[in-house]
């Protein structure tokens, strides 16, 4: 691996939290409620507001390991109760009023203000080809507030790297939920492969096909993958670090390891919030 990719992978693990309470948080919840918007529609609506008004089909590609019957009763039925970009500006408040609850001062501190500067520099060197969510979310407005700025920033860095993650599943020949079992049944998986089953909607029966293919192919022997299925797994998880080092080059090793002295304080109080559950 790239000294690039391995700089995109620190950072990757150092602002995820940043960007990913926006799954859990209930204000969140609250904010799609009042449009009408409950459950997991909120969560497809929400992430997927940026691409527009667009149909299921969109949605099953750009988001891969769900079940598309999961998708279509989400998808398009939120349009008609709530415009892409009512729902935009809801997953913006919800961010901020999050943010402002756990992080106090720091919200208006020198330090994120610098972080969120250094956070746009990397997201603007990214790239909108084959980045369908990537390109979506960076044709958005950039929020004025530094905290907030420093959210849709990391927002981008992530999805971007979302987007290349697909491409490596894509070549390595998996569909959406053989990726899933791979990845719960690699060695140094820390997710239970049931929790991702349940998590994306698929049956048992689903489920069980998806584990027949795999072994068929020799990367799954029971619940566990084969040595070739660990290297598949390797190979997916080395090249996506790979296409998302471009953000992180740019930056450069200085400032990105600046970038996530400064983050990491404010992902460590988001995780022992307890809006993820782990608090």
């Amino acid at each position: 691996m790239t000294d690039d990719a391995t700089l995109a992978r620190k950072a990757w693990r150092t602002l995820e939290a940043y960007h990913g309470m926006i799954y859990f948080t209930p204000h969140a919840h609250a904010a799609y409620a009042e449009l009408g918007i409950d459950g997991q529609m909120g969560y497809f609506a929400s992430r997927a507001a940026a691409l527009g008004p667009v149909p299921a089909e969109v949605v099953v590609a750009t988001f891969y390991n769900f079940n598309p019957e999961v998708v279509g009763v989400a998808i398009p039925a939120a349009w008609a109760i709530a415009s892409p970009d009512a729902l935009v500006a809801a997953r913006l408040h919800a961010a901020d009023v999050t943010l402002r609850e756990v992080l106090g001062d720091a919200v208006s501190s020198d330090q994120m203000v610098e972080a969120a500067a250094l956070a746009q520099r990397a997201a603007e060197a990214c790239t909108p080809e084959g980045r369908p969510l990537y390109a979506a979310h960076a044709s958005l407005a950039w929020p004025d507030e530094p905290h907030v700025a420093l959210w849709h920033a990391v927002t981008l860095l992530r999805e971007h790297r979302g987007d290349g993650h697909l491409a490596a599943l894509v070549l390595a020949d998996l569909d959406g939920c053989e990726s899933l079992v791979t990845h719960g049944s690699a060695g140094d998986s820390a997710i239970p492969p049931a929790l991702l089953q349940a998590t994306r909607g698929w049956s048992d029966e689903a489920w069980s096909a998806a584990c027949a293919r795999l072994t068929a192919r020799g990367l799954l022997d029971g619940d566990r993958l084969t040595d070739a299925g660990e290297a598949l797994r390797s190979g997916i998880e080395r090249s996506t670090d790979e296409a998302a080092a471009r953000p992180w080059a740019a930056l450069g090793v200085d400032d990105t390891e600046r970038l996530r002295t400064l983050v990491r304080p404010w992902s460590k109080a988001l995780l022992a919030s307890g809006i993820f559950g782990l608090g």
